[in-house]
């Protein structure tokens, strides 16, 4: 899914992230919370998140607020993880400039030297975790012919309750 985030002077910034979770409290995401986009949601803690399928004339597009997962759901995804994967993670400074490829292979080595084979990697670190985008805002869109597209936008506006209103293409 594409996650587009703005920091407090309005930049924004978009990328793609895999949806790791969905259930009735939303739609989670893992990541480097030290990024650009995990500074940009604890500024701005609202994001939008686009899936496509341009092949179906399909989107859909969510916008809502965000929280941080308990630190066990972090943890247990994070134990879940490959052992290369956990390593790449503590090895990289996501979003910092980094001189070269191989300064990167460098830290991931060092990194991995300090795991002895078999001791296994070390715990979650707390600046890495999960997030949820809790829908505010669901909208559904489906080519059409002549450009008159469906869209159907499902607004929350309170407990449980939302309103469907068709929206001009």
């Amino acid at each position: 899914m594409v996650l587009a985030t703005a920091a407090l002077d309005g930049t924004p910034g978009a990328r793609t992230v895999l949806l790791k979770g969905l259930d009735e409290g939303g739609l989670a995401f893992f990541t480097n919370l030290g990024s650009r986009k995990g500074h940009e949601l604890a500024e701005n803690p609202r994001a939008a998140l686009v899936f496509s399928w341009p092949s179906l004339q399909r989107q859909i597009v969510i916008d809502g607020a965000v929280e941080h997962l308990p630190p066990e759901e972090s943890d247990a995804y994070w134990e879940g993880r490959p052992p290369g994967s956990r390593l790449g993670a503590l090895a990289s400074s996501q979003s910092e400039p980094v001189a070269s490829r191989e300064v990167l292979e460098r830290r991931y080595e060092e990194v991995a030297a300090r795991c002895p084979e078999g001791g296994g990697v070390p715990p979650r670190p707390e600046w890495w975790g999960g997030l949820r985008v809790v829908p505010s805002q669901v909208e559904l869109w489906q080519g059409r012919p002549d450009r008159l597209h469906d869209r159907l936008r499902y607004r929350a506006v309170g407990a449980g309750e939302w309103v469907v209103e068709r929206l001009a293409p």
